[in-house]
């Protein structure tokens, strides 16, 4: 505990003050959890776009499948179900250009976060290991790699290892494609060369895709799938999915942070290491969370619905940002727009704040994203036109609340 670094969102809470501040004496009530639509009147207050997490209804379709399984007295299989993961193999199938993936390959986890700090520790890995990972990335990345004494390591490219040897390689590399908090996707030639780079040298990849579906490049860009290229993609591995791992969430595509939905794929041989070690420390997910998912899983309507939605938001909120003078970057893909004013995080940070709107300050996602806001499109459909309409009329120089 004394190698882990400060929780970095309590920083903000002097921020989130000063935004709730806005338009003062007034102030518009937070929604309420699971609400969609929120007051149309914008009589000042906060607007919250500083964390990723999902504000409209869990599909009723998953409400029911959940509700369904609620009778359930016994333990639930660590692995899944065999059904959950023949879905899982079906899923990737059809949406992610993945024909191949064995089901024996598959575990649900307890949402896809657990797996990311936990998985240098439950692969075996200790001091004197190094794990890679984006330059500018989910913090979560840099705490596994501390919880299991290892070394963390942020590097872009494979170059920034220098000559390396088995010995001197990484022995877990992280890719976050679409990333968060850039929005930045890696194509399948990327993805193909870091493989091959990585089988060289003994070196574990793990993908954290779980923004997959929210994919907002052109059509022609997108390789006939609505979705982001995986690692899995039979494209990159050659037909193997040895030494691969693709971690996945439901939390965003279908609303379902508050289930903890996900799962690991890939290399069955990976799956069965962390399988043992799970079994052992009791971490399963529960058999109500596992039918909801398997229901979740066979829906696509919801998740285009759900893609529209913040399609709608981005169409909002993106031009306003850009207004206001942020210089949008990447973003490509997931549920926030990456800016910069050129200027520091929390500066800009500030800025925001004074018109109610609370950011997420890019220092949070290592140095090199010191000079970068992340903006979610996670608020309801009200909230995000209060910030663009208040980011608009900072630049006309009108201040003060709109007014029925």
């Amino acid at each position: 505990m004394r190698h882990l670094p400060d929780f970095p969102w309590d920083s903000l809470v002097p921020f989130r003050e000063r935004a709730r501040g806005y338009g003062a004496p007034a102030s518009a009530p937070e929604p309420e959890h699971g609400a969609t639509e929120g007051p149309t009147r914008d009589d000042g207050g906060l607007v919250d776009l500083s964390v990723g997490t999902p504000v409209d209804p869990t599909p009723q379709v998953v409400q029911d499948a959940l509700s369904a399984a609620s009778n359930a007295p016994g333990y639930p299989q660590t692995h899944g179900t065999p059904d959950l993961r023949e879905a899982v193999a079906t899923w990737f199938a059809a949406r992610r250009g993945v024909p191949d993936v064995d089901p024996a390959g598959v575990l649900p986890t307890i949402g896809s976060k657990e797996l990311v700090a936990w998985l240098p520790s439950i692969l075996g890995l200790g001091p004197g290991d190094v794990v890679a990972f984006p330059r500018t990335a989910y913090p979560t990345y840099d705490v596994g790699a501390r919880l299991a004494g290892a070394t963390p390591f942020p590097a872009d490219a494979t170059t920034a290892f220098g000559p390396v040897t088995t010995n001197t390689a990484p022995k877990l590399l992280w890719l976050n494609s679409p990333g968060n908090p850039t929005g930045q996707v890696l194509g399948v030639e990327h993805l193909a060369k870091v493989v091959a780079w990585a089988r060289r040298h003994g070196v574990i990849v793990a993908s954290d895709e779980c923004y997959a579906e929210l994919d907002w490049r052109p059509a022609q860009e997108r390789d006939r799938f609505p979705t982001t290229p995986s690692v899995l993609d039979p494209r990159v591995t050659g037909g193997s999915h040895e030494g691969l791992l693709c971690v996945y969430s439901l939390s965003k595509q279908s609303n379902l942070a508050g289930y903890r939905a996900a799962f690991v794929a890939g290399d069955p041989a990976l799956v069965g290491r962390i399988l043992e070690v799970r079994k052992h420390a009791g971490m399963m997910m529960p058999w109500p969370v596992q039918r909801a998912m398997l229901a979740a899983l066979a829906d696509p309507v919801h998740v285009e619905e759900q893609r529209a939605r913040y399609a709608a938001r981005r169409a909002v909120l993106r031009p306003a940002v850009e207004k206001y003078g942020l210089r949008v970057d990447h973003s490509e893909a997931g549920l926030y727009l990456w800016a910069s004013a050129g200027e520091d995080s929390w500066t800009t940070l500030g800025r925001l704040a004074d018109l109610g709107i609370l950011a997420a300050p890019g220092a949070f996602y290592g140095v090199a994203g010191q000079a970068h806001v992340r903006i979610a499109l996670t608020a309801d459909d009200a909230r995000i036109g209060w910030a663009a309409a208040r980011l608009r009329r900072a630049v006309d120089g009108r201040d003060g609340v709109r007014q029925p």
